[in-house]
């Protein structure tokens, strides 16, 4: 199974990052570790959202639709606004805007 996922730093909570793994414990686990460059400097990070795919192209296709962000970002934030909303609340902040 392949894994496209959103992450949201913890404490700079405007930062997500867009990735595909097909181990996302593990690639959770590099990211808070600081073994990935482009998420280094915005640890730690929690996981908001996850598709599965079969295919390993599906799932490369879906990534870079969402990393070109514009109206297919757009819309898959206000699908999971809620789960943006709630994570923050349990750690007692803001909400997301």
């Amino acid at each position: 199974m392949y894994w496209v996922y959103i992450l949201r730093s913890i404490i700079y909570r405007r930062a997500l990052y867009i990735g595909y793994t097909t181990d996302l414990s593990a690639r959770i686990e590099e990211h808070n570790n600081g073994k990935s460059f482009h998420t280094r400097k915005y640890m730690p990070w929690e996981l908001v959202y996850c598709e599965g795919y079969a295919n390993i192209q599906d799932a490369k296709d879906r990534e870079r639709k969402l990393k070109q962000f514009g109206k297919v970002y757009s819309q898959l934030k206000r699908r999971i606004m809620r789960s943006l909303q709630s994570a923050q609340k349990v750690r007692g902040q803001a909400s997301y805007e």
